[in-house]
């Protein structure tokens, strides 16, 4: 398989957003939020392997500022490191104050997100290099946040075993 750079998978999306995306306080619900960012991961991570994907993991969403009704949301993706069938794709979004003009950064988040074949088997995807000094660091962090995945999953498996699946008026 032939390398691929990272500004290949590159996604772009700008919503606006309304009335009907937001909660009681005019601001963008977060859960609207983590959907855009899950969209335009499956869409780089799709565009770079050009096979189906699936999500794996979605690291924390910070909320850093809210996005409120009138204001334009863009969000950003591109793979940042792949490692045989899984990807980590880095995502920004940025809001916009439509009138003022003004943009911040209002989340980053980075998932892993697994190619897979017409029987949800995971298949083998492209490695992916950098070009600019963002993308270089990026990928240059990859590996230890991968490995900081893999702990924090082995966590999340205690926790479904500890809990189980008994409902919680079944216990005695």
């Amino acid at each position: 398989m032939d390398k691929k750079p990272c500004i290949e998978s590159l996604v772009v999306k700008n919503s606006h957003v309304l009335p009907t995306d937001t909660n009681n306080h005019g601001t963008l619900f977060g859960g609207q939020l983590m959907a855009y960012i899950d969209d335009v991961a499956a869409i780089a991570a799709t565009r770079h392997a050009r096979c189906n994907v699936v999500t794996a993991s979605t690291d924390s969403v910070d909320f850093l500022y809210p996005v409120n009704a009138g204001d334009a949301i863009c969000l950003e993706a591109f793979v940042t490191w792949t490692k045989n069938t899984s990807m980590e794709v880095f995502v920004k979004a940025v809001k916009e104050e439509l009138l003022s003009g003004e943009r911040k950064v209002c989340a980053t988040s980075f998932l892993t997100m697994v190619a897979v074949d017409e029987t949800n088997t995971p298949s083998q995807v492209p490695q992916v290099y950098p070009e600019t000094e963002q993308e270089k660091w990026l990928h240059d962090g990859a590996a230890d946040r991968a490995t900081q995945r893999k702990a924090r999953r082995s966590v999340s498996k205690e926790f479904a075993n500890k809990f189980g699946t008994d409902f919680p008026w079944d216990r005695r």
